[in-house]
């Protein structure tokens, strides 16, 4: 083993350590949704945004406070209303009327972590601001811009069974984030965990058993999961069955509208990287491009009039292409 394969080794058993203790430690106040909890780590070492979907009651805003919690890093919790306006996002400008200059006065954009509570009620001016910020990682005020410190996660969630006073997201939106969870009910021992904890006066107060220093040092590890060739291979196969899916044995031309962008390859190798590293694994499995690819496609295949008659959405048709797709 040389000094180089060593140093990566260790590097990746430390941010092991690290995400280990930061579970851990969110596990003190959520009850199950492993699935849902891993998923906002692996956008923590991505730097990928995530949006989670999911009925009220579920914990989606529990999980992503608690996660918070566990971390020294700064917080704020947006709740998104049709009345919002971009400054209550981004911050202002206060004029000083003695030295007759401005001020720029931040907004809640200017944090590590930020929680988009029901995005889907923002208005378009809103969405514009809050784009900027998810992909150029920076706020515009006046005449300056203003980068966001490193590391900058918008954990968004939204509620999926109500439309009035919502903005359904549009696509350029909805693409910017890395994952779309699905957050479902909790398994029926883990309910009655909850029930069992429900006679607690309040919540445990959780400690943060992570810095920044700590995230920064992780997602450099991440650089260091190998990912052989054939895995790549494997993940610009998937992508391409959801654009030219009869190459693949696929007849599913008529159910597509279009498919999903480079940017899912991308997203696609970095969350299986992450998956390893999680599993303390310094190597990729097609097995984690498989468990990440749903989270990665589902909002990324856009399907045709057709298929939505029949019931037929994106998950379904990223499910149909990965029993298809020859797993290497």
């Amino acid at each position: 083993m040389t000094v180089e394969t060593r140093e990566v080794a260790v590097r990746i058993e430390r941010a092991g350590d690290i995400l280990a203790r930061v579970r851990d430690e969110v596990g003190r106040a959520i009850v199950g949704q492993k699935y849902m909890v891993d998923r906002l780590l692996v956008g923590l070492l991505t730097g990928g945004h995530v949006l989670l979907e999911g009925v009220p009651g579920l914990a989606k805003t529990l999980a992503v406070k608690s996660l918070a919690d566990s971390l020294s890093l700064k917080f704020r919790r947006i709740q998104f209303t049709p009345d919002l306006l971009p400054a209550d996002l981004t911050g202002t400008l206060i004029y000083n009327p003695r030295e007759g200059t401005f001020t720029p006065k931040q907004g809640p954009l200017f944090s590590h972590l930020v929680l988009a509570d029901e995005i889907n009620r923002e208005p378009a001016k809103v969405q514009s601001a809050l784009l900027e910020a998810m992909q150029e990682k920076q706020v515009t005020l006046g005449d300056d811009s203003h980068p966001l410190e490193e590391p900058f996660l918008v954990l968004a969630t939204q509620n999926p069974i109500e439309h009035e006073g919502t903005y359904p997201l549009p696509e350029a939106q909805s693409d910017r984030f890395m994952l779309k969870v699905k957050v479902d009910y909790p398994q029926r021992a883990e309910e009655k965990e909850i029930l069992r904890r429900a006679g607690l006066a309040r919540l445990p107060v959780l400690e943060a058993r992570a810095a920044r220093e700590d995230v920064l040092e992780a997602r450099q590890a991440l650089d260091g999961v190998y990912v052989d060739d054939k895995i790549q291979e494997y993940v610009l196969d998937i992508v391409s069955a959801t654009r030219r899916p009869g190459e693949f044995g696929l007849q599913l031309e008529t159910l597509l509208s279009f498919g999903a962008s480079p940017r899912a390859t991308l997203f696609l190798v970095r969350g299986a990287q992450a998956l390893a590293l999680l599993e303390g694994r310094p190597y990729v499995l097609p097995e984690d491009v498989k468990n990440i690819a749903l989270d990665v496609l589902r909002h990324r295949i856009h399907v045709s009039y057709e298929a939505e008659a029949e019931g037929i959405d994106g998950e379904e048709i990223a499910r149909r292409i990965l029993e298809q797709v020859r797993v290497p």
